[in-house]
């Protein structure tokens, strides 16, 4: 079985299916080989590598945040840039985790290589991306708060229950890790996005300036308290993060930036 699993997989790779199938808002849709044989193969690399791997199944919160978060660790509207397939393989643990080495300039760079009929356009994407990520941050973060609850519940009855086999308690473990895991691992993809967009203005306002800049600085500045809970580990305060204290404040691009007040001759 592990053998069929692995030709599968290995065929996927080779024709280029590996990435994860998606439906509406970049939440994953059902499939058998990402959900699967690619997990299968993956449990058995990771203990390889003496890596944690619980043997519970999932449950409904836990699907539920592993859905809601894979919109944010890749992009369907910009492959080249959210590394999709890389992704996927770190998903199912078939490979290791790669996403700490990213730099935040290929999301500009695949903004300066897609042609548009106007420069403005590459403002209005920026903003649409940006905003695409604030709808969907309330119900992710209350994903994750959700599965951060089951963990806690799971804890108090191995605690409260007696006469439970050694490996309850290591599956209990392990999947807490594993939960752990893929709440850091969305942490770093949101502060990714969010120095990639920071990133890809600041190029954009040297290359094209435009008034619309300031539309794509202000969904930043409304962007950059959901990063900064995030960081801070707090998914389950139950209210927006506009206003709220800690974390750190990064000032407007407009409140910063030094006017050029030369005269240029007109011929």
């Amino acid at each position: 079985m592990f053998r069929i699993a692995l030709f599968l997989t290995a065929a996927a790779l080779l024709t280029g299916c590996v990435s994860r199938p998606v439906g509406d808002f970049g939440r994953a849709q059902p499939s058998v080989l990402h959900d699967s044989v690619m997990p299968a193969i993956g449990n058995f690399a990771a203990k390889q590598r003496r890596e944690p791997v619980s043997g519970f199944n999932q449950t409904d919160q836990e699907r539920e945040m592993h859905d809601r978060t894979w919109r944010f660790l890749v992009a369907a509207h910009g492959k080249d840039w959210m590394f999709d397939g890389t992704v996927e393989l770190q998903r199912t643990r078939i490979g290791r985790a790669k996403d700490h080495t990213y730099l935040p300039d290929r999301y500009y760079d695949w903004l300066k290589r897609t042609q548009y009929q106007s420069s403005r356009t590459r403002y209005s994407t920026v903003g649409r991306h940006i905003a695409a990520d604030l709808d969907t941050l309330p119900t992710t973060f209350a994903s994750i708060c959700a599965v951060q609850e089951v963990d806690r519940q799971r804890r108090i009855a191995l605690a409260e229950l007696g006469g439970l086999e050694d490996k309850v308690a290591l599956d209990v473990a392990a999947r807490r890790t594993e939960n752990e895991w893929h709440i850091d691992w969305f942490v770093r993809a949101l502060t990714y996005r969010y120095e990639s967009y920071s990133y890809a203005l600041d190029h954009l306002l040297v290359e094209t300036p435009h008034e619309q800049s300031m539309g794509v600085d202000e969904a930043l500045r409304r962007l950059q308290p959901w990063v900064a809970r995030a960081n801070r580990g707090d998914f389950c305060s139950g209210s927006s993060p506009q206003g709220q204290g800690g974390g750190f404040a990064i000032p407007s691009r407009f409140q910063t930036m030094v006017i050029d007040s030369e005269v240029v001759a007109q011929k």
